[in-house]
């Protein structure tokens, strides 16, 4: 039986984005977009800029108690802020910024063990909450160990750092659809997920215009079970949202079989299909996506 999580899985979407951390002026709108932010202190910040970065990360935390700055404090439940990957200098500046602040929920760029993970909590104590993206080969092959870790609350993957460590150029084919160790190392992610009672985030998809292509995309992912998808722009949350709440046909095929099952006594048949225990959980899963309100 594997280990619980800290505080169960860490499910902030489903619309989750990426945002610059030396781009203050941006927290709050993205923020206001998105379900989450992930604040980016390391690809999408160039080496030279990660200092001021940092201290963005710092004023922003600041700015909560002081009323906030460059747009309003941010809710720290739904910040996450990514920090470089382990045994970088970086990553040990990131770490020293966060023990004078109090984020807490990381994500751990090329995160390849749970000793890494070990580190982050040891740094900053027992409250850390962790999104381990697996994005090198070595990552995809520890996802398991890593979706055991017990600080570690959801795992995302990434396709193109992962084909660069394996020495690659592109992860996709010419009509758009990702290779096979490309969608072997989706699967083995999202299996380790599930399999230890994570949430799985699924990949950034990087054509900000083909929104048909991420609404596919983001179908799939919410088919297979994932809690959220990560986005790089605030044109592709919407997208993202729609895509994992349930038509209007879903939700009352789910409803219908939900009321049908009311007083039934194991598997019954439904307008010509058989519905057991299996098809009544995915009713329920299908209204849990309904949106508040609606």
């Amino acid at each position: 039986m594997s280990a619980p999580t800290a505080a169960g899985p860490l499910a902030l979407g489903p619309a989750v984005m990426f945002t610059p951390a030396d781009r203050p002026e941006r927290f709050a709108k993205a923020l206001d977009r998105a379900d989450a932010v992930i604040l980016d202190l390391e690809d999408a910040v160039t080496p030279a800029s990660r200092p001021a970065a940092r201290d963005a990360v710092r004023a922003a935390w600041e700015g909560r108690a002081t009323g906030g700055t460059d747009g309003g404090p941010l809710a720290a439940d739904r910040v996450v802020v990514r920090v470089n990957p382990a045994g970088t200098p970086d990553h040990a500046a990131d770490l020293a910024m966060l023990a004078e602040t109090g984020w807490r929920t990381l994500m751990l760029a090329k995160a390849e063990s749970a000793a890494q993970v070990d580190g982050l909590v040891a740094a900053l104590g027992e409250d850390v909450r962790v999104v381990a993206l697996c994005e090198t080969a070595a990552g995809i092959l520890a996802a398991p160990a890593l979706a055991a870790h017990p600080h570690v609350g959801a795992l995302m993957w990434g396709a193109e750092d992962l084909v660069a460590s394996m020495g690659g150029t592109s992860s996709r084919t010419a009509d758009g659809a990702y290779r096979p160790v490309v969608r072997h190392a989706r699967a083995t992610v999202l299996l380790a997920a599930a399999a230890h009672g994570t949430a799985a985030w699924d990949a950034v998809f990087l054509d900000l215009q083909d929104h048909a292509g991420l609404a596919a995309e983001a179908e799939d992912a919410v088919a297979l079970g994932c809690a959220a998808t990560v986005c790089l722009h605030p044109a592709q949350a919407p997208v993202v949202r729609e895509a994992y709440a349930p038509s209007e046909e879903a939700v009352a095929r789910a409803r219908r079989v939900l009321a049908a099952a009311e007083g039934a006594h194991g598997a019954f048949e439904l307008d010509g299909t058989m519905v057991d225990e299996v098809v009544l959980a995915q009713a329920r899963l299908t209204l849990g996506r309904v949106p508040a309100g609606d």
